[in-house]
């Protein structure tokens, strides 16, 4: 017995439609309007630099990537005044905020003075500061650097968390927010 031969999809091609306008990406104060639509977490991303001084910054622009192996990533700011250090580290530190680490928020997300003056934190084993009374603290190491516009992507292996009990502070359209359940 034959198969009947099927018979083939035909596909057609358009040519481009040379008066069209060209795709133009959102402008900026909409992308921001809308992006502040999705409620993130707080973060206070933390690395040491090679003279020994610990360095941090608030950052809201962190993820989980991959549970096998235990992968996050983190956006560092080009401009943030601690660019050159975390974006150099070789481990960063990455605490979650409670609901009422707003002042620590505020603090790490400052340019001005030394963030860490009479902040508790311990050392990790890598040597990177995690915050005391955080919702949970994770000590990383920098697997790789993406360009990300503005911004530049770290992507890190988790080697060693901690949690603790308590609600997330959260940051939604531009402000503080807290979890109400």
């Amino acid at each position: 017995m034959i198969a009947a031969a099927r018979p083939r999809a035909v596909t057609s091609r358009r040519a481009p439609d040379i008066h069209a306008r060209p795709h133009m990406p959102v402008d900026k104060d909409t992308f921001r309007a809308t992006l502040g639509r999705f409620a993130s977490g707080i973060t206070i991303v933390t690395a040491v630099d090679a003279d020994g001084r610990d360095h941090g910054m608030t950052v809201s622009a962190f993820t989980s990537l991959s549970l096998e192996p235990p992968l996050v990533l983190t956006c560092i700011a080009r401009n943030a005044s601690v660019f050159a250090a975390l974006t150099a580290a070789t481990h960063i530190g990455i605490n979650i905020l409670a609901a009422d680490q707003e002042p620590l928020s505020r603090r790490f997300a400052s340019r001005d003075g030394d963030r860490f003056d009479g902040v508790g934190y311990v050392r990790g084993d890598t040597g990177v500061a995690l915050l005391a009374d955080a919702l949970a603290n994770l000590e990383c190491r920098v697997l790789e650097r993406h360009d990300g516009g503005d911004h530049v992507i770290l992507v890190a292996q988790v080697e060693h968390a901690q949690v603790r009990e308590g609600q997330p502070i959260l940051y939604y359209r531009g402000g503080y927010a807290s979890l109400a359940r």
